[in-house]
């Protein structure tokens, strides 16, 4: 008869089973299921991101739930709206007409030749002055597809729709500079004369050399370097950029007196009345206003103002570039070069003198005569 069979079993051995037991009954993610929450996360995590990056959409002035429509404004071809504000003589007996460009976060009311300049000489040259909304700023329509030729058309539209005549002055403080170039480039032929006061430059025009830009550049503070990187290489990170709390974000948007030099912090309060309109500046959205400014003007433009020929070869009108050698914000050996690179335009640099010098006792009465008149 056959007896069973006993065999002993180590308790190395046992346990070796009961492990591998416990390995075989150890519970698996179906590669199926495992997928499909990595899917999961990668959309979640793509929405967050997307969210963070997509600006709010602008509050059109005169929409449901815009702000206001308190300014006159023109229609232009393509549908939009200029607002405008009217100074000086009345535009039917001046004998000098000019078209005066606002700078960053900045509108109509910012027009610093009404500011300043003496009633006197307003009325003795008979100067009629008419500064705008530039779009996405206060009253004026957005532009999505603004770019630094339509700064140049919008301008000619509203100077035809107010019956300015063939000829007018454009005048553009910083930011506003920018479309200054563009009437150079684009609208000559309507031009008595232009000036810029202190005027943006974009780092990345092909006409500088890369040792002098790269100079310059470095000049500004890391995190405004930052900004015009963004600006420039990756546009649609502008507003997560200057929204995150992170970083600091550029110093124009924080309202940052960082970039400011001796002088400016002496005029600041010169600008004590901007209180009373300061909301009206970014009212649609920071987006279509301060953003798109900054990613029009350190985009890529699709000329380079060093490369314009004298829109004025008969002398039959002039360009002129005033400039603080203190400017903090637009470095000043930039605006040297391009002074060299152009000889057709007089250039003016002013010691001791910061990015807001406009606002000094008496410049613009200088700078207005110079422009309209050759009177220094």
């Amino acid at each position: 008869m056959a007896g069973g069979l006993n065999r002993k079993i180590s308790a190395a051995s046992a346990r070796s089973h009961t492990r591998k037991a416990k390995q075989r009954s150890s519970f698996k993610i179906p590669s199926g299921l495992f997928t499909a929450i990595l899917a999961v996360l990668f959309v979640g995590i793509s929405a967050w991101i997307y969210q963070a990056i997509q600006p709010p959409p602008p509050k059109t002035p005169g929409s449901p739930g815009g702000p206001s429509v308190t300014a006159p404004r023109i229609k232009l071809r393509d549908g939009r709206h200029i607002a405008y504000k009217e100074h000086g003589v009345a535009k039917e007996s001046a004998k000098y007409k000019i078209i005066y460009v606002h700078g960053f976060d900045s509108c109509r009311h910012d027009c610093v030749l009404a500011l300043t300049l003496s009633p006197e000489i307003i009325e003795d040259l008979g100067i009629y002055i008419v500064s705008f909304d530039r779009p996405g700023y206060g009253e004026s329509d957005p532009n999505p597809k603004q770019t630094v030729k339509r700064d140049a058309l919008d301008v000619e539209e509203l100077a035809d729709q107010l019956g300015l005549g063939s000829k007018f002055y454009v005048v553009g403080f910083s930011m506003g500079g920018r479309t200054i170039w563009s009437c150079l480039k684009y609208i000559p032929q309507r031009l008595a004369g232009a000036a810029m006061f202190a005027p943006v430059v974009n780092y990345w025009w092909p006409g500088f050399p890369a040792n002098l830009s790269k100079e310059a550049y470095y000049q500004q503070l890391p995190w405004d370097q930052w900004a015009y990187r963004v600006n420039h290489y990756v546009p649609w990170l502008t507003y997560w950029w200057n929204t995150q709390k992170w970083f600091p974000v550029f110093s124009s948007v924080a309202h940052s007196h960082d970039t400011l030099s001796r002088q400016d912090i002496e005029v600041l309060p010169k600008q004590s009345g901007r209180k009373a309109y300061m909301e009206q500046v970014r009212q649609q959205g920071e987006y279509e206003s301060i953003h798109r400014d900054l990613i029009v003007g350190f985009g890529t433009w699709d000329f380079d103002p060093m490369d314009l020929e004298n829109p004025f070869p008969k002398n039959e009108a002039s360009v002129h570039v005033w400039h603080g050698d203190e400017d903090r914000m637009v470095p000043v050996t930039l605006q040297r070069y391009i002074a060299q690179r152009l000889p057709w335009i007089h250039y003016h640099e002013l010691q001791g003198s910061g990015h807001m010098f406009p606002l000094a006792d008496g410049m613009c009465d200088t700078m207005v005569k110079t422009l309209l008149t050759g009177d220094k």
